[in-house]
């Protein structure tokens, strides 16, 4: 008698089937941009179909699965993004790079938002790509973020004429250290909403609390810890476990959508919302991000150029707690904190650099059905 009793549900083999759906080889490199991490691909190998694209990127990612075992998400919002990255349409630009946000329990692809943590990514996988040529030593390439219509300048260390990826930086909410890549934002404001302010107003109530509408990287609805009953130091697990404070907090950022100009953001990833409070840590000030239906374990880096230009103008809830060391705003974290160079001339901001680091884990090809192409 056999030692493995075998179900008779299972008794009878499964029968392939006929004819074989056809399968298509996409070229993919999987990469960790910042605390962030996703698959890259080239926009020329995607399905032209904005539908079919969108397809195409659940079934790469496995979604809509909480698991996303069927793909190579990884079953948090922060393993669940995509970076697109093609041929320059801005005539300053040597690439363009499109981000999607893939949902993991819902059929939605977002491209909404914009994430600056796969965005440190983008240039070595250009130059691997062979889209930009590397230099000897360091290599500056200019990124056209489709999502906010913005440019960004990303130097990459290249020595020798080859993308480094080993060296002795380190950011907070990644093992071990790896070599720099400095990112600096030019014209991050607006990108979404159109004004660094979209209301005009640095700071306004909704229902009964304070809050900062802002738009630099990311569009955001900032609010003080207390004000929504935190300390602000909080675990991560402990807000994600406060159904009430997210029911509360999604309907002020339905409203502030509402306000931004964004309509009804109803399932929609923006405005992001910044919970902060006073540094603790010899920081400038802390942040707990949301996702907005979950708090990120670290930060976001469009969040954090974001909050960082609050917190160096004057009115908004930011600058009330904030506390700046010249240009540096250093915004503490769940897993540390990340440092913003600012500069601020008056009511403008003129640039902000933050440094990140990448790395190249795998390279192969995704296999995905060939219907989702027009040309099969």
């Amino acid at each position: 008698m056999s030692l493995i009793d075998v179900s008779p549900t299972f008794s009878q083999p499964i029968a392939a089937p006929k004819k074989p759906a056809r399968q298509r080889k996409v070229s993919c490199v999987l990469m960790r941009g910042g605390t962030s991490r996703g698959p890259f691909l080239l926009e020329e190998d995607l399905p032209k179909d904005e539908a079919a694209r969108d397809q195409f990127l659940l079934t790469v990612m496995g979604s809509p699965h909480p698991l996303q075992i069927d793909g190579l998400g990884g079953a948090n919002s922060l393993t669940s993004k995509v970076a697109i990255v093609g041929r320059p349409s801005h005539p300053l630009a040597d690439v363009d790079y499109l981000f999607a946000q893939v949902a993991i329990d819902r059929a939605a692809v977002d491209t909404g938002p914009n994430c600056g943590n796969m965005l440190s990514a983008v240039g070595p996988f250009a130059i691997e790509a062979g889209l930009v040529e590397a230099q000897d030593g360091e290599t500056t390439v200019r990124i056209f973020n489709r999502n906010t219509k913005s440019l960004v300048e990303a130097v990459i260390q290249t020595p020798g004429g080859e993308v480094a990826y080993d060296g002795d930086t380190m950011i907070d909410g990644v093992a071990g250290s790896a070599a720099p890549i400095r990112l600096s934002f030019g014209d991050a404001a607006g990108g979404k909403t159109g004004a660094l302010f979209p209301t005009g107003q640095r700071r306004e109530m909704i229902e009964d609390v304070a809050v900062t509408l802002i738009d630099y990287a990311m569009p955001m609805m900032l609010v003080r810890a207390d004000a929504v009953g935190l300390a602000g130091d909080e675990a991560p697990t402990e807000i994600d476990a406060n159904t009430a404070l997210y029911a509360r907090l999604e309907r002020l950022r339905r409203e502030a959508g509402r306000r931004m100009g964004l309509g009804d953001v109803t399932g929609r990833v923006i405005p992001k919302i910044g919970i902060l409070s006073p540094a603790r840590h010899g920081g400038a000030i802390t942040s707990r991000y949301l996702v907005p239906d979950s708090c990120h374990r670290a930060h976001s880096a469009t969040g954090a150029l974001c909050v960082a230009a609050a917190a160096r103008l004057e009115g908004t809830i930011a600058f009330d707690i904030a506390t700046p060391k010249g240009e540096a705003v250093a915004v503490e974290h769940p897993s540390g904190q990340i440092t913003v160079a600012m500069q601020v001339d008056g009511e403008r901001v003129l640039r902000a650099e933050l440094v990140r680091t990448a790395r190249r884990i795998f390279e192969g090809r995704v296999l995905v059905p060939a219907s989702l192409y027009d040309d099969h």
